[in-house]
Parts: structure tokens; sequence; C-alpha cells
């Protein structure tokens, strides 16, 4: 098993930045890549972006590149996700995930976090 505690929610103005944080632990070498993704009210959980555990190669999606990155840091077994330039519809519930599959598929993770609320308003 694995458990993942994630961290950095919150509300901020359009514009501004974040730093979501994801602490990994248990059973990680059964992780091949750790992901986040996001869920608006009415919508379908969406893929957000995602590190293979190495951290050498990262996934994005259309919506967040070139404003959000994702890294780690292998000493703490923690991923982060910066968001710049934040926008309105990026308001969301992010889910932090751990798995094995396809790295932009919910179905590829195994492990999911409790989630943490992001508000992009004025």
């Amino acid at each position: 098993q694995v458990q993942l505690v994630e961290s950095g929610g919150g509300l901020v103005q359009p514009g501004g930045s974040l730093r979501l944080s994801c602490a990994a632990s248990g059973s990680i070498f059964n992780i091949g890549a750790m992901g986040w993704f996001r869920q608006a009210p009415g919508k379908e959980r969406e893929f957000v972006s995602a590190i293979n555990w190495s951290g050498k190669t990262s996934y994005y999606a259309d919506s967040v590149k070139g404003r959000f990155t994702i890294s780690r840091d292998n000493a703490k077994n923690t991923v982060y996700l910066q968001m710049n330039s934040l926008k309105s519809e990026d308001t969301a519930v992010y889910y932090c995930a751990a798995g094995l599959g396809d790295r932009r598929k919910i179905g590829g993770y195994e492990y999911w976090g409790q989630g943490t609320q992001i508000t992009v308003s004025s």
C-alpha cells in the first residue's frame, strides 16, 4: 500500500501562484510515476501533470503547459506542483495519484490522495 498526503491548497487571486505538495509513504517501490488530476464541480476528473519516479520525464495537459511545473524531491518522496498564472478555470479539487500505468489516464494510478481544494477568484 502507498499513502499519499497532499497539502498546499487554498484561495488565490487570478494571476497568482500556489504550490501543491504530495508526500508518499509505504510501499513506494510500487510507484512508477506520480501525477496530479483535478475535478471541477460538475465535471469529470482530468489529468493535469505527471512525473516518472526517476524524475527524468514529466507530462502536462495542454491547458496547464507553460504555467504549471511538476517536480520531485527523492529524499522526501514528495512531488510538487508549482502553479503560476492561475486562472478561474483552474478552480477544482486537485488529487495526487501514484501508480504504474499510463501516466495520463486515471486508470493508470492505483493510489490516490484525499484531494485539496484550489479556488481561483478575486
